[in-house]
């Protein structure tokens, strides 16, 4: 009896150390978890459900949304540099090379400074046209934004039909790319379309005043008049056509008004031109010198000044070294000219503080 005693009691200490050593790894794997864990347990439990155990790396929410933008951003991002960025460059290194097409490659021939200078001295129309091109541009972006701000005023009004009238001034914005301005203008060969798109670009006709006024019978009265005419009626239709996305700025400025500013005006028993001086234009000024960098912008990037019907016929003959000079000569000066105007516009542009 006493050995069947001994051996009971030796199977009871192993049984004790057994599960003396489980209950230490226990608490050893319980002290390794995070807390996060624990806490999930717990309000699982209070829940009165089992606990969910996550499998794999969750990423964060904040992360995630940061992942889908840079998803959506990526093909403008490769289509920006395969497009812009690499001609960029490749264009910067041909304004300082001689460049000819030998065997369906560019040959470069290094010449440094010599297109920027030839640019200049040695071509006859590049400095005329850089001339005429900044006198256009002073002469026409005054008129422009002083057309803008009449047509704004008047389309923020309360009257019939202001949306159509809206669509009106802004119709030149939608309708002045691809095909339709190749019709407007009447570029039937380069377009390729079909026979009756004459008829309707003769609408648009530059000379359209001109045919009104000889089946008037008063176009051959004066020479001077009939000119002045002209001139004038053409001006006001590039007017109407160069100033929509102006028009809309301003409009949005002029919406934004705070009523405040209108009632403390009324209180004041401000006339409506002292409320033009005094209210308007102070919280239109910033749209003002957007206006004004869009308006010198979209002036020196018509394809249809002199300067870039100069650089493109530079490109059309394979000079492509001297047509790389001249366009980044040309970029240059635009940027000096807008560096110019902002820091003058910028001191009486008004910027309301809150």
């Amino acid at each position: 009896m006493s050995e069947m005693e001994n051996m009971q009691e030796q199977e009871v200490l192993e049984t004790a150390e057994e599960v003396v050593e489980e209950a230490a790894a226990t608490e050893t794997n319980d002290a390794s978890e995070p807390e996060t864990t624990n806490t999930e347990e717990t309000e699982a439990k209070l829940a009165g459900s089992a606990p969910v155990k996550q499998k794999g790396r969750k990423i964060p929410y904040e992360r995630r949304k940061a992942l889908y933008g840079y998803g959506f951003i990526a093909l403008w991002a490769i289509g920006t540099i395969y497009f812009f960025i690499m001609p960029l460059i490749e264009s910067f290194i041909y304004s300082f090379n001689k460049t000819q097409p030998v065997d369906g490659e560019m040959q470069l021939e290094w010449v440094g400074l010599k297109n920027y200078i030839d640019a200049f001295r040695t071509d006859v129309d590049y400095s005329p046209a850089l001339v005429n091109m900044l006198k256009d541009t002073a002469l026409k972006t005054p008129l422009i934004l002083v057309f803008s701000i009449f047509i704004a005023v008047i389309l923020n009004q309360k009257f019939k039909g202001r949306t159509f009238a809206r669509a009106v001034f802004f119709l030149p914005v939608i309708i002045a790319t691809g095909p339709v301005i190749d019709i407007i203008n009447g570029n039937m060969s380069t377009g390729g379309y079909a026979g009756g798109s004459e008829q309707f670009s003769s609408m648009f006709e530059a000379n359209l005043v001109d045919e009104l006024l000889n089946f008037l019978g008063v176009y051959n009265i004066s020479d001077s008049l009939t000119e002045v005419i002209s001139s004038v009626t053409s001006d006001i239709m590039n007017l109407v056509w160069n100033s929509g996305i102006q028009i809309l700025l301003f409009l949005s400025a002029l919406q934004g008004i705070p009523t405040s500013a209108k009632e403390a005006a009324n209180m004041e028993g401000a006339t409506a031109w002292e409320y033009f001086w005094k209210i308007t234009i102070p919280y239109i000024s910033p749209m003002i010198l957007a206006s004004i960098v869009y308006t010198v912008v979209d002036s020196f990037v018509d394809p249809s000044n002199d300067v870039m019907l100069l650089v493109l016929t530079k490109s059309s003959s394979w000079e492509h070294g001297m047509m790389a000079a001249m366009a980044w000569a040309y970029f240059a000066i635009v940027g000096v000219v807008l560096g110019i105007v902002v820091i003058i516009v910028n001191k009486i542009v008004y910027y309301e503080v809150e």
